[in-house]
């Protein structure tokens, strides 16, 4: 197994914190207030080192979870956020920022909670959501334009990809000849091959231009934030061919969506809000 450079740093911090720092101990009990190690003057219980251990032991690690390898995690925070606090990291822009957005997050979750929990996804529902968004196989040649691109850059994108376009039209059958050699795509080689996809993976203009279509179906340059793309459908599944569970996950997400924009359109009845829509264009 190789070990990157940034483990074997986290190994030697370890091993310091071992070598400086005993941990205080009390066999006689158990109870959850019982002081498992001390750092800096702050106490580490039993009861945080037990909840600590718990979660770990949720998510899949190439390591052994252990308690010891826990109480070293709970360390190293404490020494980390000591250090931040001791150097004003909070008044950073970069940090304040990101702190203020965990705060955002955590009163959505605070606020929606109970109602989020409430959702319920039918297999019915997950079937007919798919009835209207199936799962397509496509590739496609890619002309890439920059987010946001001068007229120039996008007009000779556009010019290139209706060339290739008129070429296909006359010969179908090099679409892997021009794909490989035109699309800016990491499919290039592969035809354009994307394999079968949701329409969630899909840009919006892009599954619409696909959808309903048949195997083989060549579309004109379609763009996206991405560039002009010329698709090919070389597939599309059926419900019995897909697993319902991700529909049902995709459903929930909707609903999830729908939940959060309410949620917000409320709010935003409460707050002052004035729109400069001369920037918005």
């Amino acid at each position: 197994m190789k070990t990157s450079k940034s483990l074997v740093i986290v190994s030697m911090l370890l091993a310091t914190v071992a070598n400086s720092q005993e941990p205080v101990t009390n066999s006689k009990t158990s109870n959850t207030d019982a002081v498992v190690a001390v750092v800096n003057g702050i106490e580490i219980k039993k009861g945080q080192l037990d909840q600590a251990f718990e979660q770990n032991l949720m998510y899949v690690s190439d390591k052994v979870v252990t308690k010891e390898k826990v109480i070293y995690d709970i360390i190293n925070r404490e020494i980390g956020v000591k250090k931040a606090k001791d150097t004003n990291l909070q008044n950073d822009p970069i940090v304040k920022y990101k702190m203020e957005d965990v705060l955002y997050h955590a009163q959505i979750s605070k606020d929606l909670e109970k109602k989020l929990q409430g959702i319920t996804v039918t297999d019915k529902e997950a079937q007919e959501y798919y009835s209207k968004f199936k799962e397509y196989r496509t590739a496609h040649i890619l002309l890439r334009v920059r987010v946001v691109p001068d007229k120039a850059e996008t007009e000779e994108a556009m010019k290139k990809s209706l060339e290739i376009y008129k070429q296909l039209q006359a010969k179908p059958q090099d679409w892997p000849e021009l794909a490989n050699k035109y699309s800016q795509s990491s499919t290039a080689p592969a035809a354009g091959d994307l394999g079968y996809l949701p329409a969630v993976k899909y840009a919006p203009e892009y599954f619409k231009a696909i959808n309903g279509k048949p195997n083989g179906f060549i579309s004109s340059p379609i763009r996206t934030q991405f560039g002009y793309h010329i698709i090919k459908v070389l597939g599309v599944r059926e419900w019995k061919e897909v697993d319902p569970a991700l529909y049902k996950k995709i459903v929930y997400d909707i609903k999830r969506d729908k939940i959060i924009d309410s949620y917000h359109a409320e709010a935003r009845k409460t707050a002052q809000i004035k729109i400069n829509k001369e920037f918005l264009k």
